[in-house]
């Protein structure tokens, strides 16, 4: 046992049994009663968590049901493989074209979604691919594939170091400028392979995607232009750099550092996105399970759950749980300008808040994320719980407090293998209306023949200030984007 491990063993015995100790590695010191460390941060804390659970079956939260025999793939996803056979793709995260504001952009009369997709035996094809339609027809069957928005050599012709390793495409955000260019932000997945010392970096990534119309019903992609890699962690004490990550060999540590989303404010450009907390700012490790702050208020509730987590089997996975949202600051030219204290951080939790999704709305900033049960430490939390979380703040630096009392916004309790089992849901904000759409996917990658992964039927979503729900009877066509009323 290193001296370490003998610090957080003798903590632990002492905040359970009412002795008295000062642990040196813990920020703050710590006695019988743990430590408090915000780090500045605003918390997902086990409290809420478990509060969260007495939530679930409440209709306000609860992701509508869908029919089954309604739901179509998305037709037009399909390509071809170096045989020349014709695939039928899945299609998963997507993100809509959009304004500075969030809502979306009408692109010469068209609406323009990005997305994952690929081939639905090889879980390794995800790359992405623009989808579009003409606005006003809501209908699955409008939605059009202009195909991939990079060609196989982009990556290689940027002249970036990142960008020459990477491997797959993953999740992002796309803004509609003032200029009329469309800048999509996204996330270089690079390789995986212990013996060159590769372990699947994650950089939030840029490039200008130049698009034209084809005669007066199509559109297509012209190339893109100004690739360049922004960001992938510093030097790790904000944010885990994939070095720190995967110091010890620990495959078990889950890193994040993806999904960028884009928001302006006061004149300046953000990149909000998934990622773990760095050495600075609470970062995993045995010492994180005494910090009351990722507990809630009650001291009794601490006590208790730190006596229930040394006895888990989920106690590891805890003590690796740094998940954060985090926020830099990009130039004009979307280049990286500076880093800032993550927004919300998820410590003991979960590694994982995927896909945040932020905008301003009536002087608030509203700050959603997708996740997992499967990914949790929580005590009556399971696989097959899936959520929507949500907090909001009058500044874009926070503090951002919990919606609905806990963050509670989405619920999902439905086996992976329904075809109707939804994920990554989206808020998006309507012009001149108080009413959200949400959007997702729904059906898991290749576990079905005839069902592919494809748009879920969009809902809407009631937000006024901290409290929100599903509207009755408000679920739409699926991929739906927009919402005129009717």
């Amino acid at each position: 046992m290193n001296v370490r491990q003998f610090a957080a063993v003798s903590l632990s015995a002492a905040i359970l049994f009412g002795g008295s100790f000062t642990s040196a590695s813990a920020k703050g010191g710590a006695d019988e009663k743990g430590y408090k460390e915000t780090y500045g941060t605003s918390q997902i804390t086990r409290q809420d968590m478990k509060d969260m659970i007495n939530q679930h079956g409440d209709d306000k939260f609860t992701v509508p049901s869908f029919d089954a025999s309604t739901i179509k793939n998305v037709e037009s996803a399909t390509k071809t493989d170096e045989n020349g056979n014709k695939i039928k793709m899945d299609v998963w995260d997507t993100w809509p074209l959009q304004n500075a504001d969030g809502t979306v952009a009408d692109y010469k009369g068209y609406q323009i979604v990005f997305g994952l997709a690929g081939d639905p035996k090889n879980p390794n094809d995800t790359f992405i691919y623009m989808f579009y339609k003409k606005a006003g027809d809501d209908s699955i069957d409008a939605w059009k594939n202009a195909g991939r928005v990079f060609d196989d050599e982009d990556k290689n012709k940027a002249n970036d170091k990142y960008l020459k390793g990477q491997v797959e495409e993953w999740s992002g955000s796309a803004l509609f400028t003032d200029d009329g260019e469309i800048r999509l932000f996204y996330t270089n997945r690079g390789d995986f392979d212990e013996s060159k010392e590769l372990f699947g970096r994650q950089t939030l990534t840029t490039a200008q995607v130049n698009v034209s119309e084809k005669g007066d019903k199509d559109l297509q992609v012209d190339g893109i232009e100004d690739h360049k890699s922004i960001f992938n962690g510093g030097d790790g004490k904000t944010y885990e750099n994939v070095e720190k990550a995967f110091e010890d060999r620990n495959f078990n540590n889950n890193h994040t550092f993806r999904d960028p989303h884009y928001i302006e404010d006061k004149g300046r450009k953000y990149l909000v996105f998934e990622a773990n907390t760095g050495t600075e700012y609470g970062y995993s490790g045995e010492d994180n399970l005494y910090n009351r702050a990722y507990y809630g208020k009650s001291m009794k509730f601490f006590r208790d759950e730190l006596k229930n987590l040394q006895n888990s089997p989920k106690k590891e996975t805890a003590e690796l749980a740094n998940g954060a949202m985090g926020i830099i600051e990009i130039n004009d030219d979307y280049t990286f300008k500076k880093e800032k204290k993550p927004l919300l951080v998820s410590n003991t939790v979960t590694d994982e808040v995927e896909r945040p999704n932020i905008f301003k709305k009536d002087g608030k900033f509203y700050l959603f994320t997708s996740t997992r049960g499967s990914k949790m430490t929580i005590d009556g939390i399971d696989d097959e719980d899936i959520y929507m979380l949500g907090y909001v703040s009058n500044s874009l630096d926070g503090p951002f407090k919990p919606m609905n009392k806990t963050g509670i916004v989405l619920h999902q309790d439905l086996d992976p293998n329904d075809i109707t089992w939804t994920y990554a849901h989206y808020v998006i904000p309507q012009e001149e209306s108080d009413k959200f759409v949400v959007t997702s996917y729904m059906t898991n990658r290749g576990y079905f023949a005839d069902h592919k992964s494809t748009f879920a039927p969009s809902f809407l979503l009631d937000i006024k200030n901290k409290k929100s729900s599903v509207v009755k009877d408000g679920t739409l066509e699926q991929g739906q984007i927009t919402y005129d009323g009717q």
